[in-house]
């Protein structure tokens, strides 16, 4: 399974990005040192100094697997005529082909073109293009806020729960506001006149004109029997309150001298 060393590990340089490391490691068998290094640009470990480094050839058929053999030699010949044992590459095959070398100089090419000149102009200058989204996302947000606040405000003037969420506050919800209330005053007024409809008492007009002599006649008399009542009885109160008061009177004695 191998063999664990402690390793001395240090930063040597870079690739591009990558950093470079170094490994010293003391050998397990002997007092000796040697050295690896990475090599980011092939993708491999480098023995350096102190080893040699030793190439093995993996086979999967002693190792119980199956070996890739040139399924289709019709491609080899075609990437090359001449040598009989290219290996199997489809992707090289299509490479070689008159449509995809159009396909490469008139899409591939031109597009990549485009995406590299994009992103120049959007990597130019990284501190112009963060100070102008910063300042638009300072401004969104103190919009934002005043917008909360006054949504606070109005929910604590009427009383309503914090988690209601308000409308925006824009042309279309006017409208829809506006037509919500014209419809229901109308429906108010509907029902205002269907209840003044139903309490209504209709009287018919040819009775009022054949007794209208009769109605007055004995609106009189009931009113003068009214008045002539009304003074009888206040005459009645005003005896009887006064024989009360004489009756209860204290009877004084009288001493002689």
């Amino acid at each position: 399974m191998g063999v664990r060393y402690n390793a001395e590990k240090k930063k040597i340089g870079n690739y591009y990005s990558t950093p470079i490391f170094s490994f010293r490691c003391k050998c397990h068998l002997c007092d000796n040192w040697f050295e690896i290094q990475t090599d980011p640009k092939n993708t491999r470990y480098v023995v350096t100094s102190g080893a040699r480094q030793k190439d093995e050839e993996w086979n999967p058929e002693e190792n119980g697997g199956f070996a890739i053999h040139d399924a289709r030699p019709d491609i080899a010949l075609v990437i090359d005529p001449d040598k009989k044992d290219t290996p199997d590459d489809p992707l090289a095959a299509l490479e070689k082909t008159s449509e995809a070398q159009a396909n490469l100089t008139k899409v591939q090419i031109p597009r990549l073109e485009e995406l590299q000149d994009v992103s120049e102009h959007y990597n130019a200058d990284p501190y112009t293009l963060s100070q102008k989204a910063r300042k638009k996302f300072r401004e969104e947000k103190k919009i934002d806020q005043q917008k909360r606040k006054a949504d606070d405000d109005l929910k604590g003037r009427y009383g309503l729960p914090a988690a209601l969420s308000l409308l925006e506050d824009d042309d279309k919800a006017k409208e829809e506001a506006k037509s919500a209330w014209e419809e229901a005053k109308q429906l108010h007024q509907q029902q205002t006149a269907k209840r003044r409809r139903v309490g209504r008492v209709d009287v018919p007009s040819t009775s009022r004109t054949a007794s209208g002599s009769s109605v007055s006649a004995s609106s009189k008399s009931s009113l003068d029997t009214l008045r002539a009542r009304i003074l009888s009885n206040t005459a009645k109160n005003g005896s009887s309150s006064a024989s009360s008061r004489q009756s209860s009177k204290p009877i004084l004695p009288i001493r002689k001298l």
